[in-house]
Formats: C-alpha cells, sequence, structure tokens
C-alpha cells in the first residue's frame, strides 16, 4: 500500500487525541492527505458498537445485562474488521496518511492485559479482523493509571470504571507489547507537557516519512 498508517496507544487520559490533533495538522501542511479515525467508532457500524461497549448507560441502548469479556472482545474485533474494510484500507491504498486513536494493540493491551482473556485467542481473532494490515508506527503515550484518570474531564464511560488495578494491568500489558515490537511501537512519556510529548513524536515522524523506518 502507498500510504503511511500511525496508531496511537495508552490508557484513556494519556492525551492521545491531543496528539493525533497535532500530527493531522502538522501533515497537512506538507500536503499529506491525513485521515483520523478512532476505534471504536470510526465507520457507521462502529458508531453503535461504541454506544454499546463505552456509553451503553446513557444511550438508547443501555443494556440490562453486563457484557461478558470474551463478547466485549469479539465486538471490538468487529469494529475493527469494518474499520480496516471500509475506512483504513482503502485511504492507504490512495495514498493517504491515516491516523487512528486505538487499534490492534489496544486489544492485546484491555482484552488480554487487562481482561485477562488467553493471549493466542485474542491474537487469533486480530489477526481475523485486522487481515495484515498494520500501522508503520504507533506511539504508546504512557503515564500511570492514576494521573491519567486525573485528566480525564468527563464522567467514566465503561472502560474508564473498571479501576486502577485493571488500567494498571493495560498499561503494562501496553509497555509489553513495545518491548516485543520496538521498531513499530515507540513508548512516550505522556507525563511530560503537551508540546514535549509533540516534540518526540515530530522527531520520529519525520524521519519515519523521510526514510521509511
Amino acid at each position: 500500500m502507498a500510504g503511511y498508517f500511525i496508531s496511537f496507544e495508552g490508557v484513556d487520559g494519556v492525551g492521545k487525541s491531543t496528539q493525533v490533533e497535532l500530527l493531522e495538522h502538522y501533515l497537512q501542511l506538507y500536503g499529506y492527505e491525513v485521515v483520523c479515525t478512532r476505534e471504536p467508532g470510526g465507520t457507521e457500524l462502529g458508531t453503535v458498537l461504541r454506544q454499546i461497549l463505552l456509553d451503553a448507560k446513557s444511550s438508547d441502548m443501555a443494556l440490562s445485562e453486563p457484557i461478558s469479556d470474551r463478547t466485549e472482545a469479539l465486538l471490538f474485533a468487529a469494529d475493527r474488521a469494518q474499520h480496516v474494510d471500509t475506512v483504513i484500507r482503502p485511504a492507504l491504498e490512495r495514498g493517504a496518511v491515516v491516523i487512528s486513536d486505538r487499534y490492534v494493540d489496544s486489544s492485546l493491551a484491555y482484552q488480554a492485559g487487562g481482561r485477562g482473556i488467553n493471549d493466542a485467542a485474542v491474537r487469533q481473532l486480530q489477526h481475523i479482523a485486522i487481515d495484515g494490515v498494520l500501522p508503520q508506527r504507533t506511539y504508546v503515550l504512557d503515564m500511570s493509571a492514576q494521573q491519567a484518570h486525573q485528566r480525564l474531564q468527563h464522567s467514566d464511560d465503561r472502560m474508564e470504571a473498571a479501576g486502577d488495578t485493571f488500567f494498571n494491568r493495560t498499561r503494562q500489558a501496553f509497555l509489553e507489547l513495545a518491548a516485543q515490537d520496538p521498531q513499530r511501537m515507540k513508548v512516550i512519556d505522556a507525563s511530560l507537557p503537551v508540546q514535549e510529548v509533540w516534540k518526540s513524536i515530530k522527531q520520529d515522524i519525520d524521519m519515519l516519512l523521510h526514510t521509511g523506518d
């Protein structure tokens, strides 16, 4: 594929949306077509699944029964498969830069790491969902779960309400994933000021776009 695919990961509250916006504006200055998207919710189907997975308590889709961990993993994978087929792959094929707020590593960290679902099973599910489409670069914005939660400026959604123990496991899973794939995944200290975080991303993205590595 001719385009570039970049994803942002980390526990909720680390500042992914801010850095996505800064990167989008930076790349547009240089004439790139930029497609910013997110998971869940980057497609019409994804918007419905997002309401079920995250916003069920406040939506018209409020459920009277809890979503089981395995069901949660399957719904996130369904969102991702639709996302790849209808948004990400078409954009990459026409040469755009795709920036996604969350992608496959979120499932590996949240469902396998945080929820404790069998890692091999989650990986197999994601293999089907992504159909070979991986980012060239993934930025893992890292800070303690406690710091990240303090930054949130809205009421907790279903995932955010899972508690510090869950988020500590998830954070550790992100760091372990990055250690396993250091060429693709770059860990950045998200507790630094926004512009310092952006400086690290900008330096790396310049290298990626000029060298492809």
